[in-house]
């Protein structure tokens, strides 16, 4: 965090008195208090369960986005399924413990991007490769970015006609396993889509394919009266706002907004900077939830910024300002260990390599703290 970005928090916060923040209504501020991190390997289940219990469960969590992928004993296509793999007795223990602390479950597989990483494809392009995107792009032996292919993940391709048989089977597994009202298709960080050289995508209005795409997933979600989530960076414009390409869109999906059904939730992520884009969600008619990482000071602006905009809200925006979600990008077993103080120093920095004392597991105590506080002032 760069100081220029601390010094306007704390202006804000000694400005605003907090204690004006409340609801007419009198219920809690946040419809959404949620926590969104990979699923455990089978030999971390246990701990995981004592976590949800003992660290969510007490922070009223009531939102767990679990970071699935192929980390799952499919039935329907097993070749897709990672070695060591949950099984459905892994899978029940963790819905039993978020079922006895009232907290939902919503489950995740990387849909369309995040088709591989690194130097290596995922287990959907390496079985089916015929799927992918750009097959002319080879994976590299060793991945650096930035590079000449532009590659960062690649994707697959949206109007395949056997992809989605293949990722619709997967996703219901997964929904019926977890027992899942919603699931969570990823969709972030796209940069290949519609490329020159697919037959079935060159020419095609990038914003139409991913529009498409999202529309698609959302309609067979929905026949099982399942919610999309996703994550809702590939609909900002990337350009304009300054915001950037990792964070928004360069390749004009942003324009896709306008296309995809308004029932979608989106999981709004900003890092390093507050920008201020659920408002913009908002007022297009989603339901937004802020999603911090590893960053404590910008994810209590984002917590005040949610409280702030929920009050002085219209009757009709306020229930789209939908709440606040910790977001975790290292392992499970890495983030519980770093949160109760078990990593080494190298371990902390590669976790956040500018500020060892930043990180997911700081932000996650900061974030639910400053939410608490919030919520109590407003009674």
């Amino acid at each position: 965090m760069k100081i220029k970005y601390v010094l306007p928090a704390v202006l804000l916060l000694l400005a605003w008195n907090v204690s004006t923040i409340s609801q007419e209504s009198g219920d809690k501020i946040f419809q959404v208090r949620g926590f969104c991190i990979s699923a455990p390997k089978p030999t971390g289940v246990d701990r995981f369960v004592k976590f949800i219990n003992e660290e969510l469960a007490p922070r009223r969590v009531n939102t767990l986005v679990l970071l699935v992928g192929y980390n799952y004993q499919y039935k329907s296509y097993p070749q897709l399924q990672d070695s060591g793999a949950l099984s459905k007795k892994d899978v029940r223990k963790i819905v039993k413990a978020c079922r006895n602390k009232n907290i939902r479950i919503i489950p995740d597989i990387n849909l369309l991007g995040h088709q591989s990483s690194g130097n290596k494809v995922n287990k959907l392009l390496a079985n089916f490769p015929e799927f992918d995107e750009t097959p002319y792009i080879k994976m590299p032996e060793k991945y650096v970015w930035p590079n000449k292919d532009n590659l960062y993940c690649k994707s697959y391709c949206p109007r395949h006609p056997d992809v989605h048989k293949v990722v619709f089977a997967c996703v219901d597994e997964l929904c019926d396993a977890f027992k899942a009202d919603a699931f969570h298709a990823g969709m972030d960080e796209i940069f290949y889509l519609g490329d020159d050289k697919c037959p079935r995508c060159q020419g095609v209005d990038k914003a139409r394919l991913f529009a498409d795409e999202v529309t698609l997933i959302r309609n067979h979600l929905k026949e099982k009266n399942r919610e999309l989530w996703i994550w809702s960076d590939r609909l900002l414009d990337g350009k304009s706002t300054g915001i950037g390409f990792w964070e928004a869109s360069y390749n004009y999906t942003w324009r896709a907004i306008d296309m995809i059904p308004k029932d979608i939730v989106m999981c709004d992520w900003h890092y390093e900077r507050p920008d201020q884009t659920a408002v913009y969600f908002a007022m297009n008619g989603f339901r937004v939830i802020t999603c911090p990482w590893r960053t404590p000071p910008t994810a209590v602006i984002q917590a005040d910024d949610m409280a702030r905009w929920i009050k002085y809200a219209t009757s009709e925006m306020k229930p789209r300002y939908y709440g606040m979600m910790q977001t975790c990008w290292v392992s499970t077993e890495g983030f519980i260990d770093g949160f109760y103080g078990n990593l080494s120093p190298r371990a902390k920095r590669a976790v956040h390599p500018r500020n060892e004392a930043y990180s997911p597991w700081d932000t996650f105590r900061a974030m639910y703290k400053r939410m608490d506080e919030l919520e109590t002032d407003a009674k």
